[in-house]
């Protein structure tokens, strides 16, 4: 669905920015053969070389995506966060786990495998290697998971907040909570929007639109469907 999205759709923007786990895990760039890879690589080609500008940062299962991935598909690897500003309007970008300050087992995995040297030296290992890591790790975040009442940390409040003072009071766009809303904060007086992205599934993905005047929600649905 989301290959048919890039071949159509997406094709009507001017640009794309994908907000991270474009893959439900990447080991390194010399991975980018393995068939499934392999298809959505060719997909992303093909619509950078039609003309599409596609952004991508790092979420926290693809944060290994790196130059030979960029230069497979087009697409510029970015930086999070991220601000994006247009003629209209000023937003800020981001993958959203850096402020889920209350997973605080999630925040040192991710103090971890942000780390350079841990990076590297991950890297280091054969590709099996690093692929029946990468699969345990799933396994481990998946039981974990399931322990819990509710298994997605929300951000923190005051983070968020500062977070959007920082940022000069754009509007805030990001993924990884699986809760998709849209939030109104009020700091400093100000107020100021956030969007948070839905997740794909078979059935139905979605994205966000900026049409020069508002954000909007946009179901994608495969091709037999309207």
């Amino acid at each position: 669905m989301f290959r048919q999205f890039l071949a159509g759709r997406a094709r009507q923007a001017t640009e794309l920015f994908i907000l991270g786990d474009l893959f439900e895990a990447w080991v390194g760039d010399d991975d980018i053969d393995e068939p499934y890879h392999a298809e959505l690589v060719a997909a992303l080609r093909a619509a950078s070389e039609a003309g599409l500008q596609i952004s991508l940062l790092h979420g926290n299962r693809d944060f290994l995506l790196g130059a030979g991935f960029a230069a497979a598909t087009g697409v510029r690897l970015i930086g999070d966060p991220y601000i994006l500003s247009t003629p209209e309007w000023q937003f800020v970008l981001s993958h959203g786990d850096a402020l889920c300050l209350d997973d605080t087992a999630y925040m040192a995995f991710r103090a971890q495998v942000r780390n350079p040297e841990w990076q590297a030296a991950l890297l280091a290992k054969p590709l099996a290697e690093r692929r029946a890591i990468a699969a345990h790790m799933r396994e481990v975040s998946e039981a974990s998971q399931r322990g819990k009442d509710n298994p997605y940390t929300d951000l923190d409040p005051t983070a968020t907040d500062d977070f959007l003072r920082q940022h000069g009071y754009a509007t805030f766009i990001h993924g990884h909570t699986h809760q998709p809303a849209k939030h109104d904060h009020i700091v400093d007086g100000i107020h100021v929007e956030r969007w948070v992205l839905a997740d794909w599934h078979e059935a139905c993905g979605e994205c966000l639109v900026w049409d020069g005047e508002a954000l909007s929600r946009e179901a994608v649905l495969p091709e037999n469907r309207s």
